[in-house]
């Protein structure tokens, strides 16, 4: 299949940041800047090179044609001629929405590591005075050339390789810039995601192996790490001989569907996400809940769902069940929580429970649902987790049952909470609606039992939010908190943003949904085929 170099526009997109990775190591390796202007100039340079993928990206979504189903803005060349690796990139139906998506939350994330305005960010008072800013810096721009790049990649080895580059700046942007329990958390991140890491890449390779051969750029025929050529000889793994007595696609599915439940994160691998956001900064939770866990979903999209149709048809019950786990259980337990980031942790937990149900439905509805809900959240998640970095900057703690009356003292941020908290739970003409809507109505006639049990999961939500909001704003104002100052604007410029958006899907979906209809018609149509 021939793909053509049509556009750089993902390559700008995806190299921007690593330019500000360069620059900035490059002029600490000088030394010529006094330390207070260094940081001033790393500041800056993310800044630049977290806006220029966004300005791209809303271009990107513009000029996306969603009534097509071919890949578009593709940049494709040999890589690694003898392997038959190429340097594949482009979007689709599946990923173009994650591929804006992870451009608007990186901006974001950068802009809430700026010391602007009055008040400070937690960044600003023990983390950056022990540790240096250009090496957050540095990191916060390769996490997002390693989420970028996953989005984006085509070949299934390049898409490993950007998958294992995300892995080690978040891990040191818990272990350096985290809370007292860091080291903990950054090292349970690191063994989880590693531990699905080699089982992906034991079934890449097999994969590889038992898929078809197409001429390379050498002229002599290898087998192919390309996605999409992989998609379309899906047969050719049915044929494939059985392996201790199991189907060979069966086992393959199963190996990469753990490498990406654990990223989602999907029961019983899910205990890594809770640590992992309660210590980490809060931009870094920002990027953890809006963009990571859509990793893991997009992956079994990406590749379960189009390489290995048989499979997952074969394993969808399972993945509704889990899913279904995940969203009764993680409510449950959002209910007994005191922290206020755990409790959005795991309400991150209960939400992606209904990407996975509707995926597993297999129905037009259900996973353009599912597609939706990954963005929605991943607009809502950052914003709930920015407004609890709020909180902490002024309060320096989290205790839900610590605060009392704040309605009266920070109405904005008050109304900024409420707002992100009925989006959360599903509130109709917000983001946060449709997208389970459609999950609902998808996996109902499929999976009737196992969605009667996932919709109780919304009185659930209702009721740890209201009383969070009981808890937290209404009532006698605790005096502790008679000074305690509102919104200031940095805060809102990540905030409001954000806002805008969950009211704006809520009343017109169609902007995600309008680019995904056709890709994910396409999808199951080979699902239903293979």
């Amino acid at each position: 299949m021939d793909h053509p170099t049509t556009s750089t526009l993902l390559s700008w997109m995806l190299f921007t940041p690593l330019a500000g990775v360069v620059t900035i190591t490059a002029l600490v390796g000088t030394g010529i800047f006094a330390k207070s202007k260094m940081n001033e100039l790393s500041r800056a340079i993310a800044l630049f090179c977290s806006a220029v993928p966004l300005v791209l990206g809303i271009y990107l979504w513009a000029n996306y044609d969603g009534a097509s189903t071919q890949v578009q803005f593709v940049h494709h060349f040999a890589w690694i001629s003898s392997l038959n690796v190429e340097y594949f990139v482009g979007v689709d139906g599946t990923s173009v929405s994650l591929v804006v998506l992870s451009a608007l939350v990186s901006f974001i994330a950068t802009i809430a590591s700026m010391p602007w305005c009055q008040g400070k960010s937690h960044l600003d008072d023990h983390h950056f005075t022990q540790h240096k800013v250009p090496g957050y810096m540095a990191m916060l721009l390769l996490l997002q050339v390693g989420m970028t790049g996953t989005f984006i990649s085509l070949d299934f080895f390049l898409f490993y390789v950007f998958w294992e580059v995300m892995l080690l700046p978040m891990y040191f942007l818990i272990g350096i810039w985290g809370g007292p329990r860091k080291e903990y958390a950054a090292i349970k991140f690191f063994l989880y995601t590693l531990a699905g890491s080699v089982l992906m890449l034991l079934a890449l390779i097999a994969l590889y192996y038992r898929g078809p051969l197409v001429p390379g750029a050498d002229g002599i025929a290898h087998h192919t790490f390309n996605m999409l050529t992989m998609r379309d000889h899906a047969a050719d793994y049915l044929v494939a001989p059985a392996i201790l007595g199991v189907q060979f696609t069966h086992i393959v599915w199963i190996g990469l569907f753990i490498g990406f439940a654990i990223k989602v994160p999907m029961f019983p691998f899910h205990t890594w996400l809770p640590d992992a956001h309660v210590e980490a900064p809060t931009p870094i939770s920002v990027i953890l809940a809006g963009v990571l866990l859509k990793m893991g979903s997009y992956g079994m999209l990406r590749v379960n769902w189009a390489i290995l149709p048989e499979a997952t048809r074969w394993a969808s019950y399972a993945v509704a069940l889990l899913g279904t786990i995940n969203i009764v259980y993680a409510a449950f337990v959002c209910l007994a929580q005191r922290d206020l980031k755990k409790l959005i942790a795991y309400s991150s937990v209960s939400h992606m429970g209904f990407v996975l149900l509707g995926m597993a439905s297999l129905t037009p509805q259900g996973i353009e649902g599912a597609v939706l809900q990954m963005f929605t959240h991943g607009i809502i998640s950052p914003m709930l987790f920015l407004i609890v970095g709020v909180i902490y900057d002024r309060a320096h703690h989290r205790n839900i049952e610590g605060f009392g009356g704040l309605a009266v003292q920070v109405p904005e941020y008050t109304a900024m909470m409420g707002l992100a908290f009925f989006a959360s739970m599903g509130l109709p003409g917000l983001a946060g609606f449709v997208g389970e809507f459609l999950v609902f109505s998808g996996a109902f006639p499929i999976f009737q039992l196992l969605t009667i049990l996932s919709a109780t999961s919304v009185v659930i939500t209702a009721a740890y939010y209201l009383w969070t909001i009981q808890r937290v704003f209404l009532g006698k104002l605790n005096e502790k908190y008679k000074d305690l100052i509102d919104l200031n604007w940095r805060e809102r410029m990540t905030l409001y943003p954000l806002a805008a958006m969950a009211l704006w899907l809520g009343f017109y979906p169609q902007a995600v949904l309008g680019l995904v209809h056709s890709g994910m018609d396409q999808l199951l149509r080979s699902i239903h085929a293979g």
